[in-house]
């Protein structure tokens, strides 16, 4: 009989205190669902199930549920179980001063999220069926550090075809999303005396705070109408670029300036780290090419699903030199890796079927209609603001009069919009005169939402 009720019911940690088994635990079962680690509505195992878990005797168990059935806490049907009450839940006091989660904004044009709403869910949960009825069961057990290798040949054939990279899986690395990648090369970098890395005057601090916390110092390059200046000093031993779409400022590298960059790497021995952060999305031509085609001995190349797919998935992949593979690998023995196996092999098959190609064409129509959308709209209520940046990737920039990016900002708040300003991005050491604008994300929002964050956005944005 023990053994049959080890099968029964949920587990419920409970330990009961003071005098007496039946108060005790009344106490405890009470305060459990005060405090709201029992939620409303939650069924509580069988009388029989939590005496013989506790070791106590069944009828101490069902009292102490009678107790909490008369004062409220508990209910009890016939065919239903006992189950906690429906009733306001009072948390646990906090730390004094601890800052509460701010309000979910009304409308998002913040960048850096696709469409979520238009995730393949169909022909994702397919292709994970099929990969986990043909995976091996040695497939899921702790992991290779370096990722599955189904996943690794897909990678390599795709971004061979699709982006212009050389490739072969021995050098493919998948890492949970771009910032493990560059967090585990900041590693590397280290590790090989690398002391400075040159970034984009304008990018993300969270890749910059990654680098510093590897011990590297980030320098930051020239920014024109051509994109980055791609000069580092003579301090630097590596480079972190955008070139297909700098991000946020919009523009590819100059052809002179992709030739330039390798060019230094070639004569110094230093390492280009390319993020091809959304480098399908292009909607007046063909898509750039990744620079790491250019010299794949002296490019790091680093492309994650975030943008094409969903970010929660965590699933990035690094495509290194031969000279880095090494060190990486090292680097990563022993590890478990760092990606669920089932969605490493799901997105494998993703890939092979042909799905990711027709999701990613699919989604290039849908975005290219909402930056249309988007510019029309700018067109007819802010003429006189400029937009800059080529038709791709997920975003636009949106100039403003000098010294009024706070004011726009506030008024978005106030028109319950979330947007980013220019100078978030900045790096803190940039040099050159600050400019003013909105980096405004057209992705996040979906279509139900759509109308209503360009009507918030146009009443936000300053008169001519």
């Amino acid at each position: 009989m023990p053994d049959q009720w080890a099968t029964l019911g949920v587990d419920l940690h409970l330990e009961p205190t003071g005098p007496g088994l039946r108060r005790g635990l009344t106490d405890a079962l009470r305060e459990a669902v005060r405090t709201g680690r029992l939620a409303p509505g939650t069924r509580l195992p069988s009388s029989r199930a939590l005496a013989a878990d506790l070791g106590i005797a069944r009828n101490t168990v069902a009292d102490a549920y009678a107790d909490l059935v008369a004062e409220g806490w508990l209910t009890a049907r016939q065919g239903s179980g006992t189950r906690v009450a429906e009733r306001a839940v009072v948390p646990p006091a906090g730390p004094a001063g601890r800052p509460r989660r701010p309000a979910r904004p009304a409308y998002d044009l913040r960048p850096g999220t696709p469409d979520l709403a238009s995730f393949p869910r169909a022909e994702w949960l397919r292709a994970a069926r099929r990969a986990l009825a043909a995976a091996p069961n040695d497939a899921l057990g702790y992991g290779e550090p370096l990722g599955r290798p189904e996943l690794r040949a897909a990678l390599a054939g795709y971004l061979a075809r699709a982006r212009g990279v050389r490739a072969d899986p021995e050098r493919v690395v998948v890492c949970a999303g771009f910032g493990n990648g560059l967090k585990t090369l900041g590693a590397v970098l280290t590790a090989r005396g690398v002391h400075t890395v040159a970034v984009e005057s304008y990018g993300l601090g969270v890749h910059r705070d990654l680098l510093t916390g590897a011990g590297l110092r980030t320098e930051p390059l020239p920014f024109d109408d051509r994109g980055t200046d791609p000069r580092p000093s003579a301090a630097a031993g590596a480079v972190l670029l955008t070139p297909a779409h700098q991000f946020p400022m919009g523009v590819p590298l100059h052809p002179d300036r992709r030739a330039a960059v390798v060019d230094w790497a070639r004569r110094t021995g230093g390492l280009v780290l390319e993020d091809d952060y959304d480098g399908e999305f292009r909607y007046d031509r063909q898509p750039v090419g990744a620079l790491q085609g250019l010299d794949p001995d002296h490019v790091v190349y680093l492309g994650t699903a975030s943008k094409s797919l969903a970010p929660g998935l965590r699933l990035g992949w690094m495509v290194l030199p031969g000279s880095l593979a090494g060190e990486v690998g090292a680097l990563l023995e022993g590890s478990a890796g760092t990606c669920g196996v089932p969605d490493q092999l799901a997105l494998a098959e993703f890939i092979r079927s042909g799905a990711y190609d027709r999701h990613v064409r699919k989604m290039r129509l849908h975005y290219r209609r909402r930056r249309d959308e988007l510019i029309r709209a700018l067109a007819a209520h802010a003429p006189h603001l400029r937009v800059s940046g080529v038709p791709a990737g997920l975003h636009i920039v949106l100039d403003l009069p000098p010294g009024t990016e706070q004011d726009v900002i506030r008024a978005a708040t106030w028109q319950g919009l979330a947007v980013m300003g220019l100078g978030y991005f900045r790096h803190p050491g940039a040099l050159g005169p600050r400019r003013d604008g909105l980096v405004i994300g057209y992705g996040t929002p979906p279509d139900s939402a759509w109308s209503g964050t360009l009507d918030a956005l146009m009443r936000a944005l300053p008169e001519r």
